[in-house]
């Protein structure tokens, strides 16, 4: 049996060094504690190839060293050296690096220095011993009081002399210079007026020009810092002539710069020079200064980071990327200004162009930015963890004016996923999380490449409270629940509609384009109404011809809520569906018997069918109907699962309770066929129970190593073979095959290790419904960990 990736939604972690790209524009993400691969430069975009786990806390910092080497570190101070090996990534090394959480990471050839929350910069060196790799620690540099925010690492011209630019929790810039050994702390760059997050080196393309230092601050300010050989002049010949030195002038604007600050107590542009000193191996030394060159203004809001375009060509214009959580980017380039007369010009940067979104601080903006393709395309991670892109599209034109395009790009929920389902025939699949989202990813067809591809297309619900689960009552209809005591019902709009007829994801009859336009979030309000279609509100609708943009799936693609369903006393906690689609189970949260009971309604008109199903003691975690709806299974927090029987309008009775796990009882699923049902405890057992003449008894127990937390069937195919889905409390899935003849035997076909599955609690597991009997099938699966996959499961 092999597996294989489908697809994998997941968002990037809230940290501005949490992403890199390589120089053949992979891309690296930290994604809660996995790193995920991302290959942009594949036709149509498939989204993230894969996940590395290895780390046991949040990824704060990747970066590339070259193509096969990566450098990840997290939460815990954990450093990771990656190495890419026949086409896969390994752990070549880690360490304890830090004391506390890594905050920045920068690398220079073999070099890596690494900042952290327990005020340390240490510096480290990739040694090859043999066929191996490790991280040798060679220098600490203590930053007092301070938390280094952004580290840049270069080499100065002409020189074997690195140069580190250290920032952090206050307002200056130090340079530190490593000659022979160590690093030494050689200047302190005033002028920011609060905290200093960015930092980013731009090396001189040509002897005559300078190295350039880019730092932006909370302050909203980005400052550019000009690196160049110090011209020395003999202090004789300038004594003759009556000239001053450069040693009292810097004297002279140091006494300027001491009383603007003390006394006036108003910040002005120091002009100072700083000279960094170096000596050659010669015994001789050389003599670089360091001076303020421009103040970039433009962002509202404070810079979260900086990245220089590589260089397309000699003579290329300069160009920064800066990104901010006012919502944009920006990239700035200097634009020559002559001056009085013909031979002074002087540079003036501005703002070349700016991506995003307009109005303020929406959703936290940018935390971070990226140039990949060859500076052919700038791309930036949100706050809420899904991704923008954006490409040039006449890049090689001399002279011309750049003009930019939007991308599709990825996304996921930001932190644990609870819920999934899919849709009636298999098209969409709907998923909850804690970020509380509704998302719907659709299966995309592209006509010039075989190979179908998974992306987000909507978001109907953005909502108050944490969701939890969601379960389609028609192809264009569902119910979710949330940290609340209320069901919602969501209809499809047309725009939706639309959408998904263009990009072949399903098909609808001409009747159903009939229906309100889309919905929009009244002010102060959790419920989506309709707009369009006669309604005062103009709807904000994304474009319905391709696939939405990250800016637009929040606002732009809402479904109307169409009906709210009381009854419960406290927080929902579990839904489920009859196969007929008309009817629903719900139940909420409990410690008493009182409000451990499953409520039933038709789907009609949401009324409630007959009494509320009692027994349970605790709260009940999973509902589930049988087949033919003649059964409703419950299961609990009591240990104890309970069947209820239909009675027609009456509704269902109880007819059998069994105590029979050791531990809580997560989840329950029927087969296809109605003959068995699982449960899945905490106990480390799935138990399979099958009719007898009058009770249901346990056939089978299959042990797990770790406990079960999800559990799914799927229909018998043309070798009459059905297969059991176990979600494990570890990440990892185990695939079972059945005979229906005999429900006593479960072979155990595969264990999906956490390199394909997952690191964290597996919340759902659904098999994708289809009408074929051949072929591979598909397997949904949403964890703790944040990641929602599918998974394609080929062989017996």
């Amino acid at each position: 049996m092999t597996v294989s990736t489908a697809f994998v939604a997941a968002p990037t972690n809230r940290f501005s060094y949490a992403a890199d790209a390589s120089p053949d524009s992979s891309i690296a993400l930290g994604s809660g504690n996995l790193v995920g691969l991302w290959d942009i430069t594949t036709p149509n975009d498939h989204g993230i190839l894969g996940t590395l786990p290895g780390h046991d806390a949040v990824v704060t910092c990747v970066r590339f060293l070259s193509n096969e080497r990566l450098v990840t570190g997290d939460e815990q101070g954990m450093l990771f050296l990656w190495k890419k090996e026949e086409g896969k990534w390994k752990v070549a090394y880690k360490t304890k690096a830090h004391d506390k959480a890594l905050t920045s990471v920068s690398a220079f050839d073999n070099c890596i220095v690494s900042g952290s929350s327990d005020s340390t910069v240490k510096i480290w060196e990739v040694v090859t011993l043999g066929s191996s790799e490790k991280l040798q620690e060679r220098q600490t540099i203590s930053t007092g009081k301070r938390y280094p925010l952004g580290l840049a690492l270069i080499c100065l011209p002409d020189t074997k002399v690195l140069l580190l630019a250290v920032s952090g929790t206050d307002t200056k810039v130090q340079l530190y210079l490593r000659g022979e050994d160590l690093f030494i702390h050689s200047a302190s760059l005033a002028g920011h007026e609060d905290w200093v997050r960015a930092l980013s080196f731009r090396p001189p393309p040509t002897p005559e020009e300078p190295l350039i230092l880019a730092s932006g601050s909370q302050d909203a300010t980005i400052r550019l810092w000009s690196i160049e050989p110090l011209k020395i002049t003999t202090p004789d010949s300038d004594r003759e002539q009556g000239t001053l030195s450069d040693e009292l002038l810097d004297a002279f604007e140091a006494s300027l710069g001491e009383v603007a600050e003390g006394e006036e107590g108003g910040r002005q542009i120091s002009l100072k020079r700083h000279i960094l000193t170096i000596k050659s191996s010669d015994g001789s030394s050389r003599q670089f200064s360091v001076a303020f060159d421009a103040l970039l203004i433009g962002h509202e809001f404070g810079i979260t980071s900086l990245s220089w375009r590589p260089d397309l060509r000699p003579g290329s214009t300069p160009t920064i990327l800066s990104s901010s959580t006012d919502s944009s980017l920006i990239l700035w380039s200097p634009s020559t200004v002559l001056g009085a007369t013909q031979e002074s010009s002087t540079s003036i940067w501005i703002n070349r162009q700016r991506f995003g979104d307009v109005g303020g601080q929406r959703l936290g903006g940018f935390v971070g930015a990226l140039w990949a393709r060859g500076s052919q395309e700038a791309i930036a991670w949100g706050w809420a963890g899904g991704w923008r892109r954006w490409s040039c599209t006449n890049m090689g034109k001399v002279g011309a004016e750049e003009e930019w395009q939007e991308l599709g790009a990825i996304s996921g929920h930001r932190g644990p996923v609870k819920g999934l389902a899919w849709s009636p025939n298999g098209e969409y699949l709907i998923s909850t999380g804690v970020d509380q989202t509704t998302r719907v990813y659709g299966e995309l067809f592209h006509s010039d490449v075989s190979r179908r591809t998974w992306h987000e297309i909507a978001r109907p619900q953005v909502h108050g409270y944490d969701l939890l689960d969601a379960v389609f009552l028609d192809p264009l209809k569902f119910i979710s629940i949330a940290d609340e005591k209320v069901a919602r019902v969501f209809e499809a709009p047309r725009n939706f509609v639309q959408l998904a007829q263009t990009l072949d994801v399903a098909h609808f009859s001409a009747s159903e384009v009939d229906r309100p336009a889309g919905a929009s979030v009244p002010p102060l309000g959790l419920s989506n109404k309709a707009v369009g279609d006669g309604s005062s509100v103009a709807p904000v609708l994304a474009p319905s011809t391709r696939r939405p943009f990250e800016g637009e799936l929040a606002g732009a693609t809402l479904w109307p809520e169409i009906e709210k369903i009381f009854g419960h006393g406290y927080e929902s906690i579990t839904l489920a569906v009859s196969h007929s689609r008309k009817l629903i189970a719900t139940a909420c949260k409990a410690t008493s018997a009182e409000h451990a009971v499953v409520r039933v309604y038709e789907t009609n008109k949401f009324r409630l069918i007959g009494q509320p199903l009692a027994g349970h003691a605790l709260t009940v975690t999973r509902v589930a109907f049988s087949p033919d709806d003649r059964f409703i299974l419950s299961v609990s927090r009591d240990r104890s699962w309970h069947l209820f029987e239909s009675k027609g309008d009456d509704g269902y009775v109880p007819i059998t309770a069994e105590k029979s796990h050791g531990r809580i009882i997560w989840d329950c699923a029927w087969s296809a066929e109605g003959d068995v049902f699982a449960t899945a405890s905490r106990d480390k057992t799935v138990k399979i129970w099958k009719q007898g003449e009058r009770t249901w008894t346990a056939s089978a127990t299959i042990k797990t190593p770790s406990p079960a937390t999800a559990v799914d069937f799927s229909p018998v195919d043309s070798d009459q073979q059905r297969k059991l889905a176990v979600g494990l409390e570890d990440g990892s899935i185990q695939i079972f095959s059945n005979v229906p003849s005999d429900p006593t035997a479960w072979k155990l076909d595969t264990m999906i290790d956490t390199s394909l599955a997952h690191v964290n609690q597996i919340h759902r597991l659904s098999w994708r419904p289809t009408t074929k009997d051949k072929g591979p099938k598909e397997l949904a699966s949403c964890s703790e960990d944040g990641t929602l996959k599918v998974l394609i499961i080929q062989g017996r």
